[in-house]
C-alpha cells in the first residue's frame, strides 16, 4: 500500500507539475518570448541558490565536498558545451562550404542563439533528471514515516516545480523547436521522480547520506544553464523600457521560485 502511494505520489509531483507548468508557459511563450527567457533565468538561479545548495547544507556533508560537486558541475557542462559546439560547427563547416566565413562574420548574434540552448537543453534535462530522482527520495521518506505527511510532501513538492519547470520549457521548445517535443522531454525527466520513489522505498538508509550530492549536482546544472545559455541572450543593448521589463522578469523568476519555496517549507 505504501509502495502504490509512492508511486502515485511521485508520478502526480513530477508529471503533473510539468504539465501544469506548460499550460502556463505555453500560453505566454509566443507572445511573450524574451520575457519569458528572463522569467525563465530568475526562476532556475532561484531554484539552485534559494532551494537546492540551502537544502544541501543544511545536511551533514562537508562544505568542502559539496563545493567541489558543484565546482565539477558547473566544469562538466561547460566541457557539454564545447563539445556540442564543436560537433555542431564542424558539421557547419562542411556544409556551408565556402560560404561559413561570410555568415560567421554577419551572424555572430544568430550563432550564439542558435547554438547556446542546443547544449542547455541537455544541461537542463541532466539537471531536472537528477532533482526529480532527489525529490523521489524526498516524498517516499515522507510516506514512509506517515501517510499524511507524504501526500503533504508530494502536493508541495508539485507547487515547487512549476516555476523552475516553466524555465526549463522554455530552454527545451529554443531547443527542440517545437511545444511537444519539449514536453516530452521535461515530462520524461520527470517520471525520474517515481524511479527515486522505488529507489528510496528499498534503499532508503543507504542513498540518505548521498542526496545532498544529487541536490548540488542538479544546481550547478540550473546555474550553467541561466548564466551560460539564457542571460547572454539577454545581453542585448536595449531602451530603458525594454531594460527594466528585463529586469522585473528577472526579478519575477526569482520571486515566484522563492514565495513556493517558502510556502512548501512552511508545511
Amino acid at each position: 500500500m505504501t509502495l502504490i502511494a509512492i508511486l502515485l505520489g511521485t508520478v502526480a509531483a513530477g508529471v503533473g507539475s510539468v504539465w501544469l507548468a506548460a499550460a502556463l508557459s505555453f500560453a505566454m511563450l509566443a507572445r511573450y518570448t524574451q520575457h519569458m527567457l528572463s522569467l525563465a533565468a530568475g526562476a532556475l538561479m532561484a531554484t539552485a541558490f534559494m532551494h537546492l545548495l540551502p537544502e544541501a547544507f543544511e545536511s551533514e556533508a562537508g562544505a568542502q565536498e559539496l563545493f567541489a560537486v558543484l565546482l565539477a558541475g558547473l566544469v562538466f557542462f561547460f566541457l557539454l558545451d564545447k563539445a556540442e559546439l564543436w560537433h555542431h560547427g564542424h558539421e557547419h563547416h562542411h556544409d556551408a562550404g565556402h560560404e561559413g566565413h561570410d555568415h560567421a562574420h554577419h551572424g555572430h548574434a544568430h550563432g550564439h542563439d542558435h547554438h547556446g540552448p542546443r547544449s542547455g537543453g541537455w544541461a537542463v534535462l541532466a539537471g531536472d533528471s537528477v532533482h526529480a530522482f532527489g525529490d523521489g527520495i524526498l516524498i517516499a521518506s515522507a510516506f514512509m514515516a506517515d501517510m499524511r505527511l507524504g501526500v503533504v510532501t508530494a502536493v508541495a513538492v508539485l507547487a515547487h516545480e512549476v516555476p523552475h519547470h516553466m524555465g526549463d520549457l522554455v530552454v527545451l521548445r529554443h531547443t527542440s523547436g517545437t511545444h511537444r517535443a519539449a514536453l516530452v522531454k521535461v515530462s520524461l525527466a520527470g517520471t525520474v521522480t517515481a524511479l527515486g520513489g522505488v529507489v528510496g522505498y528499498f534503499l532508503l538508509a543507504q542513498l540518505e547520506d548521498y542526496l545532498p550530492y544529487f541536490l548540488v549536482a542538479a544546481s550547478s546544472s540550473f546555474v550553467y544553464v541561466a548564466l551560460a545559455d539564457l542571460i547572454p541572450q539577454l545581453q542585448k543593448r536595449l531602451g530603458l523600457r525594454e531594460t527594466a521589463a528585463q529586469v522585473a522578469w528577472l526579478l519575477a523568476g526569482i520571486a515566484l521560485v522563492t514565495l513556493v519555496s517558502g510556502l512548501a517549507h512552511a508545511r
